[in-house]
C-alpha cells in the first residue's frame, strides 16, 4: 500500500512530459536551403516549436556548415536567436557578428542597425542599444517603398494574395521591445506581448 501510494505521489508531482524531440536528421540536411529555413511546416521550425530548441540550434549549426548553405546568413542569425533563447550568450554574439550585410548598396543599414542593437541588448549595452535605435530611425525611407508605409507600418500584398501589415522600419519594435525590457531575457524580450506591444513606452 505504501509502494502504491509512493509511487501515485510521485506521477502526481512530476512535471510536464519532455518534448519528442526525434526527427529524421538525414532528411533535414537533404532539403534545399529556403525549405529547411523558411518552410513554417517543415525544417527547422516545427522542431523548435515542439521545445526542442537545443536541438533545432545543433540542426541549424550543422545545415549551416553545408556547402549549399555558404553565405547564408539567415540560417546563422536563426541559429543564433535560438543560442539566446537558450542562455548561450556567447555562442549567439559569436554567430550574429556573421550574419552583417556588405555595404554594397543592396540594404539600406536596416539590417545591419538591427544585429548592432541585439547585440547590444545581449551585450547589457543600454547606450549602445538607443544608438542602434537612432540610427535605423534615421535611415531615409527608400522612395519606392513611400506609398506602401503610413503611420509607421507598412503595408503590401504578398505573391500569394497574403496582405502584410508590420511596423516601419524593420525590426524596430523588436529594438523597442529590447529597450521596454532590457532586464529580462531574451526571449521574453524579442517575443513577449508586454515587451513588444506595452500601453506607453
Amino acid at each position: 500500500m505504501l509502494i502504491a501510494l509512493a509511487l501515485a505521489a510521485a506521477t502526481t508531482t512530476s512535471g510536464p512530459a519532455a518534448p519528442d524531440c526525434t526527427f529524421d536528421r538525414a532528411a533535414m540536411l537533404a532539403l534545399a536551403p529556403g525549405a529547411f529555413d523558411q518552410d513554417l511546416a517543415g525544417g527547422w521550425r516545427p522542431l523548435a516549436d515542439r521545445g526542442c530548441r537545443r536541438e533545432a540550434a545543433d540542426l541549424l549549426a550543422a545545415y549551416s556548415a553545408l556547402p549549399k548553405a555558404a553565405g547564408n546568413t539567415t540560417i546563422i542569425w536563426h541559429e543564433a536567436q535560438l543560442r539566446a533563447e537558450l542562455g548561450q550568450t556567447a555562442q549567439a554574439i559569436t554567430l550574429m557578428q556573421r550574419s552583417y550585410k556588405p555595404n554594397d548598396g543592396t540594404d539600406p543599414g536596416y539590417w545591419n542597425a538591427y544585429v548592432d542593437g541585439t547585440l547590444a541588448f545581449l551585450r547589457h549595452d543600454r547606450a549602445a542599444l538607443e544608438r542602434a535605435r537612432s540610427a535605423l530611425l534615421a535611415i531615409p525611407l527608400p522612395e519606392a517603398l513611400a506609398a506602401n508605409v503610413k503611420e509607421g507600418r507598412y503595408h503590401f500584398v504578398t505573391e500569394g494574395g497574403q496582405a502584410v501589415d508590420m511596423p516601419w522600419p524593420p525590426n524596430l519594435d523588436r529594438l523597442d521591445g529590447f529597450l521596454r525590457c532590457f532586464d529580462k531575457p531574451y526571449l521574453q524580450a524579442y517575443s513577449s506581448e508586454e515587451c513588444l506591444r506595452p500601453a506607453a513606452f
